[in-house]
């Protein structure tokens, strides 16, 4: 896949403190990029030196191959804060206002405020809108002139399981569309679920990143259990591609050498063996738990 974005040890300092440290990542084209850390990690800063909000101490980047210029900013769509909606006026009113401001086609209106699922409420005033409503409208925003890339610095943040769920789904529509979209967020769990490629951010340093499936490790395992567990022990010791059990409270965590774990043959083997299990099932290593370990084993 063509890279879109670029980034060359980008350093920013202010003062002593410095905010980011030789972030270098390419973001490739039609993933829906996750950069993940906690507050005060340097998400925002990055975020406002690639959008030439801010600038950069140090490294350079590129957008879709070429020194960033007005020309390349026009093909993205940018939600870095929540737009200043006027909230005595519709919604429609409002992306028309913004439409203006943008130098975007009005008549493009009607298309993004569908996507956005908002067509039956755009003649209602913003003040009436619930928060997800509203974060739906802003991404309207960034949709006028339907851009190739969309950058959006915690979309979900401050909204109830709804308004997430909403987001997430409208982020998922527009990834399906080939759109490019990188968004920083803290919410590990919710960028698990819609991130293609991600990179974590400790204290400004890009400790890793990759496809989703390469930085969580593509680890799973089964948990079973059975009314006598020694004899399923000593079953699935003699099992070949069984790579490790390791023993919990009441269950056993098996591994097996094979890139997916397969229930249905683990079942079937003990079963074979006179084993009758009563708990069988498949656990993958969360995005949560991999940063907790990568950021616990740089921390150390």
């Amino acid at each position: 896949m063509t890279g879109i974005l670029s980034l060359k040890n980008i350093s920013k300092s202010y003062g002593r403190i410095q905010a980011l440290k030789n972030v270098s990542f390419d973001v490739p084209a039609g993933s829906v990029f996750g950069i993940l850390g906690p507050n005060g990690s340097g998400k925002t800063t990055l975020l406002g030196i690639v959008m030439d909000v801010l600038r950069a101490s140090g490294g350079h980047f590129t957008w879709f191959g070429n020194q960033p210029s007005e020309k390349q900013r026009r093909k993205i769509g940018t939600l870095l804060e929540t737009p200043n909606f006027y909230h005595y006026l519709s919604g429609q009113r409002n992306l028309e206002i913004t439409a203006a401001i943008k130098h975007k086609p009005v008549t493009d209106i009607e298309r993004v405020i569908k996507m956005v699922r908002l067509f039956e409420r755009r003649d209602s005033k913003f003040q009436t809108y619930s928060l997800g409503m509203k974060q739906r409208l802003a991404i309207a925003s960034c949709l006028l002139g339907d851009p190739s890339v969309l950058v959006f610095d915690e979309p979900t943040n401050g909204l109830d399981p709804s308004g997430i769920a909403e987001i997430r789904q409208l982020i998922t529509d527009l990834a399906k569309e080939g759109k490019t979209i990188i968004i920083a967020s803290h919410l590990l769990m919710e960028v698990e679920k819609v991130c293609t490629h991600v990179g974590i951010l400790q204290k400004g340093s890009l400790i890793r990143y990759g496809d989703v499936q390469s930085v969580l490790g593509n680890e799973e395992w089964v948990e079973l259990s059975a009314p006598d567990m020694e004899k399923l022990r000593t079953i699935l010791n003699q099992l070949a591609v069984v790579k490790k059990i390791i023993p919990t409270e009441n269950k056993f965590q098996v591994y097996l050498n094979q890139p997916e774990a397969d229930p249905a043959m683990l079942n079937q083997y003990c079963f074979e063996h006179g084993v009758v299990l009563n708990f069988l099932q498949v656990k993958k290593k969360s995005l949560e738990s991999s940063f907790i370990e990568i950021t616990e084993n740089v921390s150390n």
